[in-house]
């Protein structure tokens, strides 16, 4: 809803002021420099990034447009499968849970929690770091280690989108200025004719000018901000997952590991103490 009122407010403020002002709306119809610049910047789009990066940023469009799918609900889950998997080991042993991390797709654990197992790469986080404590016989410490080098590799990769988005909305304003030339060369090639017709042909120039810059700052660049808002969300799954593990490795209990892992999220969709409290009570 954000993002529709968002961009009303951005396209109706500066065309209201516009028409208010006296100006023609007709005369910022140019479809040819709008096809010059966002044709130029798709295609620098395109160019300058790799298939995966291009396929996740229109898989991201979605969540641009309804908002982020990490929500209360989705910490709730976090919080809820991590402290089964730490209260099945406690009671019936660490070789207990090896079924369900070798495959969190078929797991009865995993599969309470349908939103997380969607999420392939943080199921797979979930379960791999459960089966390295099984298998293996780390220190908080170097385990810690280990699973901060995985969130920044993580969130780098979280971030890729963003980034190839913001370029974008840098560029924009460049290729309206080409777009704005193009036009000027046009306008010098009719430069002998009617002074209405030269006045036509350097307003559709400037138009460009226009375009590039109002495209870049009123829409390009706040979806590249939305991109990085929603990336530094879902790490944050992963880093209230890393603090449950840590806390469990150092002798806590599933209930206060758990509550490691609620105080690291964000406080405007962070569960409450009495809310983790029932989740894991009802389990």
């Amino acid at each position: 809803m954000l993002f529709f009122i968002g961009l009303f407010i951005v396209f109706g403020s500066v065309l209201y002021g516009y028409v208010m002002s006296h100006g023609n709306l007709l005369a910022l119809w140019q479809p040819f420099e709008i096809l010059i610049i966002c044709g130029a910047a798709f295609g620098a789009f395109l160019l300058g990034n790799p298939l995966h990066v291009v396929i996740t940023c229109f898989k991201m469009i979605p969540q641009i447009i309804m908002g982020s799918k990490v929500n209360k609900a989705m910490y709730m889950d976090v919080l809820g499968l991590v402290y089964d998997i730490l209260n099945k080991a406690r009671r019936e042993g660490i070789m207990a849970i090896e079924a369900d991390v070798e495959s969190p797709s078929s797991s009865a654990l995993f599969s309470r929690y349908p939103a997380i197992q969607s999420n392939e790469e943080l199921a797979h986080f979930i379960a791999d770091y459960f089966r390295i404590i099984a298998a293996g016989n780390l220190t908080s410490f170097e385990l810690e280690s280990l699973m901060d080098q995985e969130i920044d590799a993580r969130l780098h990769e979280l971030e890729l989108p963003g980034n190839a988005v913001s370029k974008v909305a840098d560029g924009l304003p460049g290729f309206g200025i080409v777009a704005a030339v193009l036009g000027i060369v046009i306008t010098m090639g009719a430069i002998d004719g009617e002074i209405a017709e030269i006045g036509n042909h350097v307003a559709a120039a400037l138009v460009g000018t226009f375009s590039g810059v109002f495209l870049a700052y009123g829409v390009v660049a706040p979806v590249a901000t939305v991109m990085r808002h929603l990336a530094e969300e879902e790490i944050k799954l992963y880093e209230a997952v890393k603090s449950c593990v840590i806390a469990s490795l150092n002798g806590l209990p599933p209930q206060l590991a758990v509550e490691f892992g609620r105080k690291s999220l964000f406080t405007h969709g962070r569960p409450s103490f009495n809310e983790v409290e029932s989740k894991v009570r009802g389990r």
